[in-house]
């Protein structure tokens, strides 16, 4: 009986798939139609420079926008007429009788993909206006172009979210996921790698930002998109990791280039849509344990230490404050850089600006301390455990 109810909802679930991408097509289709908004924008900016009364008619002849507010939502007879021939209509004294309401000025059909959307009306003498009415015309078209090509990224962005967001479900619908990739042209195939990458503040537009990354990492087939405000997800296909990783380091050079502060992590590749949520786990580990400054963290760099990060939490609270007992924020800062840079005496100094025989000190004393000599490598060990966790711990509370 689940079964049958399962493959139901499944089936439910497609069709309301289809019904959006037919709904998500006649919006589109109605986002080539002028709308109010649109109107308003292109009588704002033609009247600021031209110092002359716009109306702007629908395909219905209906004005929409115009300079004389009382006007709006007035049938344009003129404007109609020239809906009608798809031709220009001069309103001169001579004619005015004939178009009810109508003023002296031009009316100008608006095109959209060959395509009669509405009109333009300028109002003033004829034969003053006529010289510019074309350029008006071709500014107002491409205005609406403009519009309709950001719906198109818009939505198309949204898919990608909406893809991603189904495929790290726990049941994903792969139905609904096939018909969305089929609708942006994109194909997943093996092997599949997820990156996650965190800025700290975005100073760009979304889409910019987006589209530079797309560019930057040059894969025919990927997903980028925001999951957060400032964490961003990259799904790239059918690229070797190492390639993958070259090029999340360009991103991280522009980000930087930029001042924009970030960190990137890297899930390990999985070859099956249905791993996809593994790598996108991977991902949010490397993101938590890596070393910050490092740039990009793969998951392969901290796999050791999300070993530990997996161990109960109690024990490794019990640890870590059995090990570190006695010892002094400094103490613990020098064993963390003893390791960080291993185990050499004069990489850990210059790291700490500190003089070696200081640093041979500070070893020697934590050895007192702890019990655990951070020279020979068994101990080692025991106190590396203990920095890892203490460094979860402290990742985990900011």
């Amino acid at each position: 009986m689940k079964i049958i109810v399962h493959n139901v909802q499944k089936r439910i679930s497609n069709s309301l798939i289809i019904l959006y991408t037919i709904n998500k097509n006649e919006e589109m289709v109605r986002g080539c139609m002028l709308t109010e908004k649109i109107a308003q924008d292109i009588v704002r900016e033609t009247m600021n420079r031209l110092n002359r009364n716009i109306n702007i008619m629908d395909h219905t002849g209906t004005i929409i926008a115009s300079g004389d507010p009382a006007r709006v939502n007035q049938i344009h007879e003129g404007a109609s007429d020239v809906i009608r021939t798809k031709a220009p209509l001069l309103i001169t004294k001579d004619n005015q009788e004939q178009y009810k309401g109508a003023r002296p000025g031009i009316n100008l059909p608006i095109e959209f993909q060959d395509q009669i959307i509405g009109a333009i009306g300028i109002t003033g003498h004829p034969e003053e206006i006529l010289e510019f009415g074309e350029l008006v015309k071709m500014i107002t078209e491409m205005m609406i172009n403009q519009s309709f090509l950001a719906s198109q990224i818009e939505w198309k962005q949204r898919m990608k979210e909406m893809i991603f967001e189904e495929l790290v479900k726990s049941d994903p619908n792969y139905d609904a996921v096939e018909q969305r990739l089929n609708l942006l042209n994109v194909k997943l195939l093996a092997p599949l790698q997820v990156s996650l990458i965190q800025l700290r503040e975005n100073p760009l537009p979304n889409q910019e930002l987006i589209q530079k990354m797309e560019e930057l990492l040059d894969v025919q087939h990927l997903l980028v998109g925001f999951l957060k405000v400032n964490r961003l997800f990259v799904l790239t296909s059918a690229t070797p990791e190492q390639v993958i990783k070259r090029r999340l380091e360009g991103v991280g050079a522009y980000l930087q280039h930029v001042g924009i502060h970030y960190h990137i992590g890297m899930g390990a590749p999985v070859a099956e849509q249905t791993n996809i949520w593994r790598s996108r786990d991977e991902a949010k580990l490397a993101l938590l344990l890596g070393n910050r400054s490092k740039g990009v963290t793969a998951y392969a760099d901290i796999e050791t230490i999300a070993l530990v990060d997996r161990m109960d939490p109690e024990v490794k609270k019990k640890y870590a404050e059995r090990v570190f007992a006695h010892l002094t924020p400094k103490y613990v800062e020098t064993a963390e850089a003893f390791f960080a840079n291993n185990l050499s005496i004069t990489e850990t100094a210059k790291a700490l600006f500190i003089h070696r025989n200081t640093l041979l000190y500070r070893l020697a004393k934590i050895k007192e301390l702890t019990g655990y000599d951070p020279q020979q490598f068994k101990e080692a060990v025991s106190l590396q455990l203990a920095v890892w966790i203490h460094q979860n711990r402290t990742s985990a509370a900011e």
